[in-house]
C-alpha cells in the first residue's frame, strides 16, 4: 500500500490522544472516523474538537473554511462494525490485553491490506501484534500530546513490519505536517525512555527536599525546557505518566533508575491527575 491508497482513517479511543489524532487527520483532508464504545466519551471529544477549532479560527491560525472542512471530514461512532478503513490507529488506555483484543476485532473487520498502528507510549508493539495475522502491516505511531500541535511522531517497527508499511506511514505522518522518527520496538521507544529521568529526577529532588515544585519547574524552564517536569506531568496526566513509568520499570527488570516515585503514586491514588481533574501538582 502507498499513501495514495490511504483515504479513510479510523481512530479507536476518544480520549485526549485519540481525539487529537482524529482532529489532525481530518484537518489534513482525510476522511476520519473516531470510534469509542462509550457515547459520552465521543460527545466530549466532539465538543473539545469543536472548541479547539473555534479557538484556532478566533486566533486567526486557521480560516473558517478550514474549520468547516475539518468538521465535514469527521464522523463519530460507538459501533465497532463501522471501523473499516485503510489505516486504523489505536489510542485506547495502556492495557496490553485490551489492545490485543481490539486489534483482533479490528483485524477481523478489515482486509489484509489495512494498516494497523498503535499509539502506545510504553507497551511492546510486538506483543500487541503477535496474535494478529499478516503482522507485516502493524507498527507503532506514537503521537505526543497535544497531537494537533506537537510535531514529533515516533514510527515504531517490529521484526515483522514490512518496508512498505514503514514507507506508507512515514509518508502519512509527513502529510499531517509532522516529523516522523523511525525507531525499533523497545521499552519507552526513544522519547519516553529519555524523558523518564526528566520526571523521576525532578520527583527525587522534591522527595529529598532539595527544592519545591515551583522552583524546579522555573529553573528548568529558564534552562530552555518549554515546560517544567511538574507542569508537563500535569498536562500529560499523572496517571498516564505513572503507567508509562511502571511499564518501563517492569520491562527493564525493575532496574532502580526506572522505579516509580511514591509521590506520583500518591497523586494518582488520590485522584490528583493534573489538568484533566483540575488538580495535580498545581491547581487548575
Amino acid at each position: 500500500m502507498n499513501i495514495g491508497n490511504l483515504h479513510k482513517i479510523i481512530v479507536c479511543g476518544a480520549g485526549t490522544m485519540g481525539s487529537g489524532i482524529a482532529e489532525t487527520a481530518a484537518s489534513n483532508g482525510y476522511t476520519t472516523l473516531l470510534y469509542d464504545p462509550v457515547a459520552s466519551a465521543l460527545q466530549n471529544a466532539e465538543r473539545n474538537i469543536q472548541q479547539n477549532l473555534a479557538m484556532l479560527v478566533e486566533k486567526e491560525k486557521i480560516a473558517a473554511d478550514k474549520k468547516s472542512a475539518t468538521i465535514r471530514n469527521l464522523s463519530f461512532s460507538t459501533d465497532i462494525n463501522n471501523c473499516r478503513g485503510d489505516l486504523v490507529i489505536e489510542a485506547i488506555f495502556e492495557d496490553l490485553p485490551a489492545k490485543q483484543q481490539l486489534f483482533s476485532s479490528i483485524n477481523d473487520l478489515n482486509s489484509n491490506q489495512t494498516l494497523l498502528a498503535s499509539n502506545t507510549s510504553s507497551l511492546s508493539v510486538s506483543s500487541i501484534a503477535e496474535t494478529i495475522a499478516h503482522r507485516e502491516r502493524i507498527c507503532g505511531l506514537h503521537f505526543f500530546n497535544p497531537a494537533p500541535v506537537m510535531k514529533l511522531v515516533e514510527v515504531v517497527t517490529t521484526s515483522w513490519t514490512s518496508k512498505e508499511t514503514v514507507d506508507t506511514v512515514i509518508a502519512f505522518v509527513k502529510a499531517l505536517g509532522k516529523v516522523p522518527v523511525l525507531c525499533s520496538d523497545s521499552p519507552g521507544f526513544i522519547v519516553n525512555r529519555v524523558a523518564r529521568h526528566y520526571y523521576l529526577e525532578a520527583l527525587k529532588l522534591l522527595e529529598d527536599g532539595v527544592a519545591n515544585i515551583e522552583t524546579i519547574d522555573r529553573l528548568l524552564e529558564n534552562a530552555g525546557f518549554r515546560m517544567g517536569p511538574f507542569r508537563l506531568m500535569d498536562l500529560i496526566g499523572n496517571d498516564v505518566n505513572l503507567a508509562v513509568t511502571r511499564s518501563m520499570y517492569e520491562a527493564f527488570g525493575q532496574i532502580e533508575r526506572f522505579r516509580p516515585s511514591a509521590i506520583q503514586e500518591n497523586k494518582v491514588s488520590g485522584g490528583d491527575l493534573g489538568r484533566k481533574t483540575g488538580r495535580g501538582f498545581y491547581n487548575y
